[in-house]
C-alpha cells in the first residue's frame, strides 16, 4: 500500500482517538437516506449544543475504538454511520433523538456515554433527562425551598399579629 495512504489512515484514527478523549460522550448514527442539507442541518443543531458530527470509514473507527479499548462498538459500524462527539453527556443524545423522531430515515445506533456503551433505546432514554443547567437549577430551587417557606411562615406570623 502506498506509503501516503497509510500516513493519511493514521491521521484519521488518531484525529478519532483524540475526538473520543476530549469528548464525553460518542454517538453512531445510521445517516442513510438523508439529504445533504438534512445531514447539514443536523450538523448546525449539534455545533449549537458543542458538539461535532464527523463521517469516518467504519475500518478506520473500529481501529480507533480498539486503540481506546472500545471493541464492543464494532457491532454497531456497519453501513453509512456518522460519529457524534459531544462535551456533554446529554446535549448530543438529545439533539441526536429529536431530529431522529422528525426525520425517521436517521437511526440511533448507541455509543459510549462517559465511558458505559449504550444502546439506541438507552440514549433515547437518557436523552429525556434533563440537561445539566436543568439540573442545577432543580438542585438550587430544592435548596431554596426551605429559606422560602421560613420567610413566608415569619411573614404570615407577622401579619396576623397586624
Amino acid at each position: 500500500m502506498n506509503q501516503s495512504a497509510l500516513q493519511a489512515k493514521e491521521a484519521v484514527v488518531k484525529e478519532v482517538v483524540e475526538s473520543a478523549k476530549n469528548a464525553k460522550s460518542v454517538l453512531i448514527c445510521e445517516y442513510r437516506g438523508l439529504t445533504v442539507a438534512e445531514l447539514t442541518e443536523l450538523r448546525r443543531l449539534l455545533k449549537k449544543e458543542n458538539a461535532k458530527l464527523a463521517v469516518y470509514k467504519n475500518s478506520l473507527v473500529e481501529r480507533a475504538a480498539a486503540e481506546l479499548g472500545y471493541t464492543s462498538l464494532n457491532p454497531l459500524l456497519e453501513g453509512p454511520n456518522a460519529i457524534i462527539f459531544a462535551d456533554d453527556a446529554i446535549s448530543g443524545a438529545k439533539v441526536l433523538t429529536k431530529y431522529a423522531k422528525a426525520n425517521d430515515k436517521l437511526v440511533v445506533k448507541g455509543g459510549i456515554v462517559e465511558g458505559s456503551l449504550l444502546d439506541g433505546k438507552q440514549l433515547v432514554t437518557l436523552s429525556k433527562l434533563p440537561g445539566r443547567d436543568g439540573l442545577i437549577s432543580m438542585f438550587l430551587s430544592v435548596l431554596n425551598a426551605p429559606i422560602r417557606q421560613f420567610a413566608a411562615t415569619i411573614k404570615a406570623v407577622a401579619d396576623a399579629q397586624n
